[in-house]
């Protein structure tokens, strides 16, 4: 146990800070900071706000993580974060605290991707990572199919979102039901008591001569905004939760079926569920139903997992380290565009960078 990695991770692509701390895949703390009630008014997520969100909280939140996990700053074996891709500004913010930690520990830094960062994160919940790994990422930004055979270096696309992500159309048919933000949450609550077969909404990409993987939302956004505005138009009451659960019924249809799909053509016997919108329950339901039916484990970490958080970070951090992966150079940079095919940012440090690296943090508060 105490020969696995120590890993302290950052995330802060979004509006969540959080810092986690894992043990090779034993996870030790997981602290987070939201700043989603600043947004909830304006809708959305606002990048400036989110930046000075993290500003604030990066440094009570990384020493709320390493109080909880009961360890010392000099004890970590390395520094990671999430190096894209998200909101500029946000990722910066991080980037940059991630860098000082490590420049004044004299410890190594490793930037990684967000969405591998993703599917790391359930071997804290499950063990190891199968190889090859089927993953279907879905979030606020990302609706995604992908084939991992090491999750430190080799990521491939299977298939993604051509438009609106699923948890992208979930916040926006939560406003025009007047719902509040963000909308995947309260989806889900209202749809358990409606009628998921009430009303006959879209699957976006799912003929014949559609792309088997891809996945589209911004056909069934519009098809529900016009339903529910026609009912107003006609002064009719809107059923808003036969509307929440036929619209969250569309979306989770399609992404099981074809996750479901791209298992059996891959030859993979099992699929990896995360992202926020893998927290819905409904998603949970019809993913586990139909993988059982066909033979398919499914790994879906806890909810809370599944969100945000610095945990993940961390564990594709330790993974990076446990695999002797290069760490990054000192001019790592914040990539909003990250591709996924680059699950971290490598470029090895000099051994004269970490000469001079230990010999200033002698004297720091971490020392």
């Amino acid at each position: 146990m105490a020969d696995e990695p120590l890993v302290l991770g950052i995330e802060t692509s979004c509006d969540e800070t959080g810092v986690g701390i894992v043990r090779g895949t034993t996870l030790l703390a997981d602290a987070v900071a939201s700043s989603v009630d600043e947004h909830a008014r304006f809708g959305g997520v606002v990048p400036e706000v989110a930046s000075r969100a993290h500003l604030e909280a990066m440094v009570p939140t990384v020493e709320r993580a390493l109080k909880e996990a009961g360890v010392s700053a000099k004890d970590l074996d390395g520094i990671a974060v999430t190096a894209g891709p998200g909101l500029a500004g946000a990722l910066l913010v991080g980037v940059s605290a991630a860098k000082a930690y490590a420049y004044a520990l004299g410890k190594p830094l490793y930037g990684v991707n967000h969405l591998a960062s993703h599917i790391c994160v359930d071997q804290l919940e499950h063990g190891p990572l199968p190889e090859p790994t089927m993953a279907l990422l879905v979030s606020g930004g990302h609706s995604s199919l992908l084939l991992s055979s090491d999750i430190t270096s080799d990521v491939r696309p299977m298939g993604a979102t051509i438009d609106d992500a699923a948890g992208e159309a979930f916040d926006k048919i939560a406003r025009v039901l007047n719902l509040g933000f963000p909308g995947g949450p309260v989806i889900d609550r209202y749809a358990r008591e409606g009628d998921p077969e009430a009303i006959a909404f879209p699957r976006g990409l799912t003929g014949p001569r559609d792309p088997a993987y891809d996945f589209s939302f911004s056909g069934l956004k519009t098809a529900v905004a016009r339903w529910i505005e026609a009912k107003r138009a006609a002064g009719e009451e809107v059923p808003v939760r036969d509307v929440a659960a036929s619209f969250q019924e569309a979306v989770v249809d399609v992404l099981t079926r074809k996750a479901v799909r791209a298992c059996k053509d891959e030859g993979v016997d099992h699929l990896m569920i995360g992202g926020g919108v893998a927290a819905n329950s409904r998603l949970r339901a019809l993913a586990q139903e139909r993988c059982e039916r066909a033979g398919i484990r499914l790994r879906v970490p806890r909810p809370k997992l599944c969100t945000d958080n610095g945990a993940m970070v961390a564990a594709l951090g330790a993974e990076m380290v446990a695999r002797g992966r290069a760490a990054s150079s000192w001019d790592l940079s914040a990539d909003s565009s990250l591709p996924v095919t680059d699950p971290h940012v490598p470029g090895q440090i000099h051994a004269h960078d970490h000469d001079h690296v230990h010999e200033v943090s002698k004297d720091n508060l971490y020392s």
